[in-house]
C-alpha cells in the first residue's frame, strides 16, 4: 500500500502548497457564507424596521361616530382621511394599486343602526369592506394592523354592549396554564426543527466539495497529461485509485466542514434579522455514540460522493464534459436529500435505509431527533459502503483501460 500512501501524500501536498487552492477551498467559502448570511440578516432587519416605522395612508368611508374612540384606544397610527358616502372610491383603489395609498376601509351605510336593529337569526349583518394591495408590504401591514387591532377591538366593544357580559360567549377555557400542558422531549423537539434542513445541507455540501475537487484531480490531470506519467510509474493502478479517492475524500470532508462551521457561525447573524438574534432556546446536544454515528455516516457518504464524481471524471474526456455529466448526479443528491424535509413524523420502513443517499438523509434526521436505531444505522452505512465499493471497482477497471485513460 506504499503506492496509495504516496498518492495521498502527493495529492494533499499539491493542494496545501497551492495558495490559490487553499483560498478557493477553505477561505473563500467561509467568507462568502458569513458575508451572505450577515447581509441577509441585515436586509431582513432593515425591511422589517422599515415596515414598522412606515405611517400608512388610510381612507375610511362612512366611519361610525365611535370609531375615533377605538382608534385612540388601540393606538392605531396612520394618516387617516375620512370620506362621506357620496365619494367615489375608484380613484383611491387606483392609488392603492399604484402603491401611493395603503388601505381603504368602507363601512356600510347605517352601520351602527343595522347592528342595533339586529334581533333574530336572519336579520341583516353589516359589512366592513377593506381594499388593499397584497403585493405591497406597506399595504398588507396596514390592513393586518387595522383588522387585528382596530376592527377586532371594535367588534368586542359592540358585543359587550349587546350582551352586557362577555363571559356568556366563553363556555370553557382551554389550558389556563399552557406551559403545563405540553409534554415534550426537548431534545427531540429541537432536533426535529433542525432535522428539516440539516440533512439536506450536509448532503449537498459533501457532494459540492467532491464535485469541485474530483473533476480537476482526474479529468483535469488527464487533460494536462500529468495523470499519464503517473499511470506509467511502477505504482499499481489500483493503488492510484485508492490514493486518489482517499485524498479527495479527505479534502472534500475538510471543505464540507468549513461550510458547516461557517453556517453555524453565520446563522445567528441571519436570525437577528428575524427575531433579534434569538433562536428561541433552540439547542442541539449529542452524546458520544451519536457523534460517532454521524461521523461514520459522513465518512462513508463523502467517500461515496467522491467515488461517484471520480467515475464520471475518469470516463469524461474533458473537464467541461465531466462537469456536464456530474450535474445530473448533483440533482439526484439534492432531490433524495430534499425528501426528508417533507417526511417528518411519518414512520419510515426499514427498507428505506437500504437506499443509498436517501438513507443517509433520513438517518441523519433520525439522529437529530434521537430515534436512530442500530439496525437503521448499520443498514445505512452498509448499503452506502457497498455501493461505494462497487463504484471503486468500476473506477479501477477504467484505470486499467488504456482507451479510457489516454482518451484514445
Amino acid at each position: 500500500m506504499n503506492g496509495t500512501k504516496n498518492i495521498i501524500k502527493k495529492e494533499l501536498t499539491r493542494v496545501f502548497k497551492d495558495k490559490k487552492l487553499i483560498f478557493s477551498l477553505f477561505i473563500m467559502p467561509a467568507v462568502l457564507i458569513i458575508g451572505m448570511y450577515s447581509l441577509m440578516g441585515q436586509l431582513m432587519s432593515n425591511m422589517m424596521n422599515d415596515i414598522e416605522k412606515h405611517i400608512p395612508k388610510v381612507y375610511i368611508q362612512n366611519a361610525p361616530e365611535d370609531l375615533g374612540e377605538i382608534l385612540t384606544a388601540t393606538n392605531y397610527e396612520a394618516n387617516i382621511e375620512y370620506l362621506d358616502a357620496s365619494k367615489n372610491t375608484d380613484s383611491i383603489k387606483d392609488e392603492i394599486l399604484n402603491g401611493t395609498v395603503d388601505l381603504l376601509v368602507v363601512f356600510e351605510e347605517g352601520f351602527r343602526e343595522t347592528i342595533k336593529a339586529y334581533e333574530t337569526i336572519g336579520d341583516e349583518i353589516p359589512e366592513v369592506k377593506t381594499s388593499y394591495n397584497s403585493a405591497e408590504d406597506y399595504s398588507s401591514a396596514a390592513r393586518e394592523n387595522f383588522v387585528s387591532g382596530v376592527l377586532a377591538t371594535y367588534q368586542q366593544t359592540i358585543l359587550a354592549e349587546r350582551l352586557g357580559n362577555m363571559e356568556q360567549l366563553q363556555v370553557f377555557i382551554i389550558d389556563k396554564d399552557p406551559e403545563t400542558s405540553n409534554i415534550v422531549d426537548k431534545k427531540k423537539e429541537d432536533g426535529k426543527a433542525l432535522s428539516m434542513l440539516l440533512p439536506f445541507l450536509i448532503n449537498i455540501m459533501l457532494f459540492a466539495g467532491a464535485m469541485g475537487l474530483g473533476v480537476d484531480a482526474i479529468t483535469g490531470e488527464k487533460e494536462r497529461g500529468t495523470l499519464s506519467s503517473m499511470l506509467l510509474s511502477p505504482i499499481k493502478r489500483g493503488e492510484i485509485v485508492f490514493g486518489k479517492l482517499i485524498s479527495l475524500a479527505i479534502l472534500s470532508g475538510l471543505s464540507a466542514a468549513v461550510y458547516a462551521i461557517s453556517m453555524i457561525a453565520a446563522m445567528p447573524m441571519m436570525m437577528k434579522g428575524l427575531s433579534g438574534g434569538e433562536l428561541n432556546g433552540l439547542s442541539l446536544s449529542f452524546g458520544a455514540l451519536e457523534m460517532m454515528q454521524l461521523f461514520i455516516i459522513m465518512v462513508v457518504l463523502v467517500y461515496l460522493y467522491v467515488a461517484m464524481v471520480s467515475l464520471v471524471a475518469v470516463i469524461a474526456k474533458t473537464s467541461k464534459e465531466a462537469t456536464t455529466y456530474v450535474m445530473p448526479l448533483y440533482i439526484i443528491v439534492m432531490l433524495a436529500s430534499m425528501m426528508t424535509m417533507f417526511s417528518g413524523g411519518t414512520e419510515k420502513n426499514i427498507m428505506f435505509f437500504s437506499i443509498p443517499i436517501y438513507n443517509s438523509a433520513i438517518s441523519i434526521q433520525n439522529l437529530f431527533t434521537g430515534e436512530l436505531t442500530m439496525s437503521q444505522f448499520g443498514l445505512t452505512v452498509g448499503s452506502i459502503a457497498l455501493l461505494a465499493a462497487i463504484i471503486t471497482t468500476l473506477i479501477t477497471k477504467a484505470f486499467n483501460s488504456e482507451k479510457i485513460m489516454f482518451n484514445a
